[in-house]
C-alpha cells in the first residue's frame, strides 16, 4: 500500500515534528521510506511501499511548481497518459504512475478525478490558491479518513489511527467524492445506474462479464514488485488465479489458510492450484492463533463489525505469513464479487428491484466492510491489495444488468459469473459450479465457534447486560459483539460512527431475520460449507 496524511492549515499546537508522530502510526503501510513537507499552510506526509518505479525518484510528496501531491493508489493505463503529457512538454523524474496526477490536475482541475481508471486516495496542495483538494476512488478501495482538530483545521489520513487524539470525530472520506473549497462533491457513484438497465441477452451478458473481468485482472498484473494471489478455493479467488495464470503464462505464487482440524476450503484451493500449476502455499492455524490474533486484527481494522472481524483473522494471518516468508509486495484478491452478483441471503430477495437496491447498498458501503478488511489485513503486513472485481468498467456493467437476470432463478447462485467462464476452463468445472461458503467458515467452522466460546468466557450474563448499556450506536447484541466493541473502543474511543452498523442480511426479507451474520445460519446454506 502506502499511507498519506495532510494537515491542512497552520496551528501552534501541531508542529511538523508532531505531525510526523501521527504519520508514523501507519508506517507498516509504507515501510520503505517516509517523508513530510511543510507547504507553508500545513503539512503533507507519505509512507512508501515501492510498487511502481522502485527507486527513490518515485518517492512522494511530488512537487511541481508550487503544487504538491500525496497519493496512495494505482493508476491503470497510466503509460499512454504519461506519453501524451510528455508530448505536451511535461517532464517526469520517475516511473511512478502517481507522478502524472499533478500535470493532469494543472490541465483539468477537479474534473480529472472522474476520468481516472484507478484505485486511489490523494491530497493536492494548490500553491497558487493556497488551498487543498482531496479525493477518493469511487468504490473506496483505497482508504481515506478525515476529521477536524480543535482549531477547526481539517486533517486527511489513510487510516483512523493517524487521527486518534488529534480529531474529536473521525469519519471515512466518502468514496467517489472530492473535497474542495470546504465541500465534498460526488463525481461518480457506481451504485447508481444511469440510462436504465441493459437489454443484453444472458449469453451477451456472459461474454461482457468474461471480457471485462479478464481485462480488469490483466490491468492489475502490472507491477514492478513481486505478485502473489490469495486462493481460498471459492469461485471468485479461483477465477482471478485461473485467469492470471493464463495471462502471465507462468506459475503463480498462491496462498491459502485453514484451521488445523476442519478447514473446508483447503482441499478446493489445492485442487485449483494443481489445475493451474501454481506454486501453492498452505498456512495452517489453530485455536490459539485465532484468539491471539483477535486484538491485533481489531486494532488494524478499526471496526467492531462481527462479519468483518471473523473474516479478517484468516486473511490477516495468511498475509502475515506472506510478509514474513516471501518477497511478495502485491496481492490479488477476489473481493467485491458477492456485492455485485449476490450473497446466499440475496436468494431470499422478494423481487428484482429489491435485489438491485441491496446490491447498490452493499456497493455504497463496501469501504466499511469487505474492502476495509482486505485493505487493513494486507497493508498492516506491508503488502498492497489489488481487487479485479472492483474494476470500474466491470462494476458499471454488472450494475446495469437487468436485475431480473441476476436473481437466482438458475438453481445456483451467481450463475451469470459462472456461465461467463464455462467455456474457458480456467478452473476445474467442479469449482466453477461449487456453491459459496462463508469465508470465516471456509477457513474452518471452528474459527467462528472458537471466537464465540472465547467471548462467552469473558462475561457472565449479568456483566454482559450491564456492559451493553454503555452503547447507543451499533449496540452489541451478543457477547461476541460486545468483546469486539470493547477492543475497538480501546484503540478508537468514541469513534463507532466510522461504521454505520453491523453487516447483516436484510432482516426485512423472509428467511433473513437472523441474529448472526454468517451464511451458515441461513436455511439455504446447504452444501456450501462442505
Amino acid at each position: 500500500m502506502c499511507s498519506i496524511m495532510t494537515y491542512c492549515g497552520v496551528s501552534g499546537k501541531v508542529t511538523l515534528d508532531k505531525f510526523k508522530e501521527y504519520l508514523e502510526r501507519t508506517a507498516s503501510r509504507g515501510p520503505d521510506m517516509t517523508r513530510s513537507v511543510d507547504t507553508g499552510n500545513g503539512y503533507m506526509g507519505f509512507n512508501r511501499l515501492s510498487i511502481m518505479g522502485l527507486n527513490e525518484s518515485g518517492m512522494q510528496p511530488f512537487c511541481r511548481g508550487g503544487n504538491i501531491l500525496v497519493c496512495n493508489g494505482e493508476l491503470y493505463g497510466f503509460r499512454p497518459l504519461k506519453e501524451y503529457l510528455v508530448s505536451l512538454g511535461c517532464k517526469f523524474k520517475s516511473e511512478s504512475d502517481c507522478e502524472i496526477m499533478l500535470p493532469l490536475y494543472e490541465r483539468l482541475g477537479v474534473s480529472m478525478f472522474a476520468m481516472l481508471d484507478a484505485e486511489f486516495a490523494c491530497v493536492i496542495f494548490d500553491g497558487a490558491k493556497n488551498t487543498y483538494i482531496a479525493a477518493r476512488d469511487p468504490i473506496g478501495i483505497r482508504p481515506l479518513y478525515y476529521g477536524y482538530d480543535e482549531d477547526g483545521v481539517i486533517v486527511f489520513a489513510s487510516e483512523p489511527k493517524n487521527l486518534v487524539g488529534l480529531c474529536d470525530r473521525i469519519m471515512p472520506f466518502p468514496p467517489g467524492h472530492y473535497y474542495a473549497n470546504g465541500e465534498f462533491v460526488c463525481y461518480r457513484n457506481p451504485s447508481k445506474v444511469k440510462g436504465g438497465y441493459s437489454d443484453d441477452s444472458v449469453d451477451e451478458i456472459a461474454k461482457n462479464i468474461h471480457d471485462k473481468l479478464l481485462l480488469g485482472i490483466e490491468k492489475r498484473l502490472d507491477a514492478d514488485a513481486p505478485l502473489g494471489f490469495l486462493l481460498s478455493g471459492g469461485l471468485d479467488s479461483s477465477l482471478v488465479c485461473g485467469a492470471a495464470a493464463r495471462i502471465l503464462g507462468k506459475p503463480l505464487e498462491t496462498f491459502s489458510i485453514g484451521m488445523d482440524i476442519d478447514a473446508i476450503d483447503l482441499k478446493y484451493a489445492r485442487e485449483v492450484a494443481d489445475y493451474i500449476g501454481s506454486n501453492h502455499h498452505e498456512v495452517i492455524i489453530n485455536k490459539d492463533d485465532v484468539i491471539n490474533a483477535l486484538e491485533p486484527v481489531i486494532k488494524a481494522l478499526g471496526t467492531y463489525d462481527i462479519t468483518t472481524v471473523r473474516a479478517s483473522i484468516g486473511m490477516y494471518l495468511v498475509c502475515k505469513w506472506i510478509h514474513e516468508n516471501t518477497d511478495i509486495r502485491v496481492v490479488l484478491t477476489g473481493e467485491i464479487s458477492d456485492e455485485l452478483f449476490g450473497y446466499k441471503y440475496t436468494d431470499f430477495a422478494p423481487d428484482a428491484e429489491s435485489f438491485q437496491e441491496e446490491a447498490a447498498k452493499r456497493i455504497r458501503e463496501l469501504h466499511m466492510y469487505d474492502v476495509l478488511r482486505a485493505d487493513r489485513c494486507i497493508s498492516v503486513n506491508s503488502l498492497e491489495a489489488r481487487v479485479p472485481f472492483g474494476d470500474l468498467d466491470f462494476v458499471d456493467y454488472v450494475m446495469k444488468i437487468d436485475p431480473e437476470k441476476k436473481l437466482n432463478t438458475y438453481g445456483i447462485g451467481k450463475y451469470l459469473l459462472r456461465h461467463a467462464f464455462e467455456e474457458d476452463k480456467l478452473i476445474p468445472h467442479s469449482i466453477l459450479m461449487r456453491e459459496k461458503a462463508a469465508f470465516s467458515d471456509a477457513v474452518g467452522h471452528s474459527l467462528r465457534d472458537d471466537l464465540q466460546e472465547y467471548a462467552e468466557s469473558k462475561y457472565t450474563d449479568e456483566e454482559y447486560e450491564r456492559a451493553v448499556q454503555k452503547y447507543t450506536h451499533a449496540k452489541p447484541f451478543t457477547k461476541e459483539s460486545l468483546l469486539y466493541r470493547e477492543i475497538f473502543e480501546k484503540y478508537y474511543p468514541g469513534q463507532s460512527n466510522m461504521v454505520v452498523d453491523f453487516w447483516m442480511p436484510n432482516k426485512e426479507w423472509e428467511g433473513c431475520n437472523v441474529n448472526d451474520p454468517s451464511a451458515r445460519v441461513l436455511s439455504n446454506y446447504g452444501a456450501s460449507g462442505e
